[in-house]
C-alpha cells in the first residue's frame, strides 16, 4: 500500500483556504499513485478554534467542508481531521473526529474517545468523547484487496501502557484497533511543538509499531496559530519500527512512501534543539503576521541581546525590507547601545529609525514632579515612565503605518516581573515570552554559527544585561544572575518541580524561594495576564496553558 502524508499548515476558519490545500494535496497523492493520504487533526476548520466550536452556524454548517472535500477522491482513500455534529440532545454539541473517504464516497466517521483537558488543551470543553472505540475501516486499494485501517485521533494514540510510565488514561484506543487485527494504525494529529517532542514522537511511534509489529502512519499539523505552533515532524513507520517516511519540522510536505518499501528516512529530524526553537519561533511570527494579514513588523531595538534576537528572527520571518527597528534613546541610554544597534540593522539589511524620549521624559518629570534616579529601583515611576514612553511611540508607529508590534521580552524577567506593564510589555505578539534568558544567548550564538558570520555581533551577546532606565543600571542589581535563576525557573515550569524537589536537585534554598515567591507574587501574574499572545516553546509556559489567579495569598515558604 502506497500512503502520503498531508501535513498541511491550516487558519481557523478559514474554510475554503483550508480545503483547497487538502484537495491540492489530494490530486498530488493520486499523482504519485498513492492508495491513501492522511491529514492532521480538525484540517478543516482549524483545532485552535476554541470558542468557535460552540458557535450555533459552525455546528449547523459543521459537514459543508466534506462535501467540497469527498468528489475529489475518486480513486483513493483520504482520512481528514473534521468535526461534526452530535445528533443526540445530550453532550457537546460536536464530536472531533476523522473522516474516511473513499473513491468519492464518506465510508465512516472515526470519533475522538480521550479528550486532553491539560496545558493548552481543552478539548472536553467543546467535544463529546466516543464511547464505541471501534476505529477499524475498510477501504479499498489500487490492488483489489480489502485493507483494514485503524483510525485513531491524536490523544487515542498517546496512551501507550507499554511506552508511558504514567498515563493519564484507562483506555487505549490504539489497543483496540490493533486486537482487532488493523493492518496500519492511522493517527490523525494536532500536537503542538516543546522542546524535545519531536525526537519523542519518533520513539512513541516507532515503538508501537515494532510492539504490534503493525505500520503506524501519524500525521501532525504545521504552523502557527497565536502563540501555539504545531511543527509537523509526521512520520511513517513500517512494521519493523523503522521509520521509512520523516516528514521535516515547520514546514508543509506532501509526499507518499510504499509501506513495505524497507527504507528508512531520517530527512527530517537535523539540527539540535536550539535551532528547533530558532525555526519555531520564525514559523510563529511569520503565521502569526500573515493569518492576521500584517506584511509588515516593527520592534523597539535597545542595543541589548532579546531586542537584537528579535529583530534577527523577524527579518527572517517577514523578510528584512519588512521590518522597522526603532531605536528610541533615553537620558539613560549609553552610546555603545545605540552604535551597536545601528551595527546590527546594518547586518540585518531591514530600516531603522531613532526616536529619542529624553524631551517627552524631561517634560513629563517636571509635571509629575518625578526626581530623576540616580541608581536603579530609586524611583521606579521615572524608571516605568521611559518604557511607557517607548511603548506608546511603538503604538503610534504601529497604528499609523499598519505594522506588527512585536514584544520582545523574555521568560525569565516575565516570570518575575522584571517588566513595565503598558511599557516594554506592550505588542501583538511576545516572541520570547517562553524562552529564558540563557535559551536566548544560546539562540542567538546558534543563528551565527547557521549563517557563518556574525549576524548579531557579539558584543550584543556578550553584554552585560541592563535595562539603562537609570545610570549604570545591571539586571543582576535587581535580579540573581540569570545563569542561577533559569534552572529554577525550568524546574518549576517545565518540570511542575515542587519548591522541595527544586531544592533537592541542588539549588540553594534561599534562592528558590525567593524566586518562587516572586513568580507567583499577584502584582506578576497580573501583568502576565495583559500579555499578547506569547509563541509557546515548552511545556507549562507562561500563557494559554498557565492557569493561576490574580487574587490570591499563597506563599512559599521553607516550612511548607
Amino acid at each position: 500500500m502506497k500512503v502520503t502524508i498531508g501535513q498541511i499548515n491550516t487558519t481557523n476558519g478559514d474554510l475554503d483556504g483550508n480545503v483547497a490545500k487538502i484537495v491540492g494535496a489530494i490530486e498530488k497523492a493520486k499523482a504519485d499513485g498513492a492508495d491513501l493520504i492522511v491529514f492532521p487533526e480538525v484540517c478543516t476548520h482549524g483545532y485552535t478554534s476554541l470558542d468557535w466550536f460552540q458557535d450555533r452556524d459552525i455546528v449547523a454548517h459543521a459537514l459543508d467542508p466534506l462535501a467540497k472535500i469527498i468528489p475529489a477522491t475518486a480513486g483513493i482513500t483520504a482520512v481528514v481531521g473534521t468535526i461534526r455534529p452530535n445528533e443526540s440532545p445530550d453532550g457537546r454539541r460536536l464530536f472531533n473526529t476523522a473522516a474516511v473517504i473513499s473513491d468519492g464516497k464518506l465510508v465512516r466517521f472515526v470519533d475522538k474517545s480521550l479528550l486532553p483537558e491539560y496545558d493548552v488543551f481543552d478539548d472536553p470543553r467543546y467535544f463529546e468523547p466516543d464511547q464505541t472505540h471501534d476505529g477499524i475501516v475498510e477501504v479499498a486499494g489500487r490492488d483489489g484487496r480489502t485493507h483494514r485501517l485503524g483510525v485513531v485521533v491524536c490523544e487515542d494514540f498517546w496512551n501507550d501502557k507499554t511506552f508511558w510510565k504514567e498515563r493519564l488514561y484507562a483506555h487505549d484506543p490504539t489497543d483496540t484497533v490493533i486486537d482487532n487485527k488493523a493492518e496500519i494504525v492511522v493517527a490523525v494529529n494536532a500536537s503542538p511543538y516543546n522542546k524535545g517532542k519531536i525526537r519523542l514522537r519518533c520513539e512513541m511511534v516507532a515503538h508501537r509499531a515494532r510492539a504490534a509489529r503493525t505500520p503506524v502512519v501519524f500525521v501532525n499539523l504545521v504552523g502557527g496559530n497565536d502563540g501555539i505552533v504545531f511543527d509537523g515532524a509526521s512520520l511513517i513507520a513500517d512494521a519493523e519500527g523503522d521509520i521509512i517516511l520523516q516528514a521535516p519540522a515547520f514546514a508543509e510536505f506532501v509526499e507518499s512512501v510504499e509501506i513495505d518499501c524497507r527504507k528508512p528516512d531520517a530527512r527530517g529530524i537535523t539540527g539540535g534543539e536550539t535551532s528547533a526553537i530558532h525555526d519555531a519561533l520564525v514559523l510563529g511570527i511569520r503565521d502569526y503576521a500573515r493569518k492576521n494579514r500584517f506584511s509588515k513588523c516593527v520592534l523597539g531595538l535597545s542595543g541589548g541581546i532579546d531586542s537584537a534576537l528579535v529583530a534577527a528572527l523577524a527579518a527572517e520571518a517577514i523578510g528584512p525590507q519588512n521590518l522597522l527597528c526603532v531605536m528610541m534613546p533615553s537620558p539613560f541610554s549609553s552610546e555603545g547601545s545605540i552604535r551597536d544597534s545601528e551595527e546590527l540593522v546594518r547586518n540585518l539589511g531591514c530600516e531603522s529609525r531613532i526616536e529619542p524620549i529624553s524631551g517627552a521624559f524631561e517634560v513629563l518629570s517636571a509635571q509629575l514632579h518625578l526626581d530623576k534616579p540616580t541608581r536603579g529601583g530609586e524611583n521606579l515611576a521615572a524608571e516605568n515612565m521611559q518604557s511607557r514612553l517607548r511603548g506608546v511611540i511603538l503604538m503610534a508607529i504601529s497604528n499609523a503605518e499598519g505594522r506588527l508590534l512585536l514584544s520582545t521580552g523574555n521568560k525569565s524577567e516575565l516570570a518575575v516581573g522584571y517588566c513595565t506593564l503598558y511599557g516594554d510589555t506592550n505588542g501583538g505578539l511576545a516572541v520570547l515570552g517562553d524562552c529564558l534568558k540563557t535559551e536566548v544567548w544560546e539562540i542567538a550564538r546558534d543563528i551565527n554559527a547557521r549563517a557563518g558570520r556574525e549576524v548579531i555581533p557579539v558584543k550584543i551577546i556578550d553584554k552585560k544585561p541592563s535595562a539603562e532606565l537609570a545610570p549604570n543600571q545591571f539586571d543582576q542589581d535587581s535580579l540573581p544572575p540569570y545563569e542561577l535563576m533559569d534552572p529554577i525557573l525550568e524546574l518549576y515550569f517545565e518540570n511542575k518541580f515542587a519548591p522541595t524537589e527544586i531544592v533537592a536537585a541542588g539549588h540553594d534554598a534561599a534562592l528558590v524561594y525567593e524566586i518562587l515567591n516572586k513568580v507567583e507574587h499577584p502584582a506578576n501574574e497580573f501583568k502576565r495576564r495583559q500579555l499578547p499572545p506569547t509563541i509557546i516553546i515548552s511545556k507549562n509556559a507562561i500563557g494559554v496553558g498557565r492557569r493561576r489567579p490574580v487574587t490570591h495569598r499563597y506563599r512559599r515558604n521553607p516550612a511548607g
